[in-house]
């Protein structure tokens, strides 16, 4: 199941931005954060597919979730200006955005070249 997340363990599991300005990855494995709200009709179509996901990832990639009436900082940190947006980490390198409320099999693309691929290559 995804976790949920507050700034406070967003810090310590994803991206410390108060002592980094430079993106820092936290994680042990890639993630995919899904910025949502409850009153969001996409947003609720989304989660059952990050849940799913979660299962088929589970112990190769994290899923979070940031509910944006909750942690509005979170939210203006990464300019989240509509939702669902989701952010897809890989272990190295730089972050991606992707909004709207994606098809299932958009996102595993994603998961499998943006996320596997990178980890995979650095783990040999």
């Amino acid at each position: 199941m995804p976790e949920h997340l507050t700034k406070q363990t967003f810090l310590e599991k994803v991206f410390d931005y108060e002592k980094n300005k430079e993106w820092k990855f936290a994680g042990t494995l890639p993630a995919v954060v899904d910025f949502w709200a409850p009153w969001c009709g996409p947003c609720r179509a989304v989660g059952p597919v990050i849940e799913e996901l979660s299962k088929e990832y589970d112990g190769k990639v994290d899923f979070y979730k940031v509910n944006t009436d909750e942690e509005q900082e979170l939210a203006g940190v990464f300019g989240i200006r509509s939702i669902p947006s989701l952010l897809f980490i890989p272990k190295e390198g730089r972050p991606q955005m992707a909004v709207g409320a994606l098809p299932k099999n958009q996102m595993k693309e994603i998961i499998e070249s943006e996320l596997m691929t990178a980890s995979q290559a650095s783990a040999k």
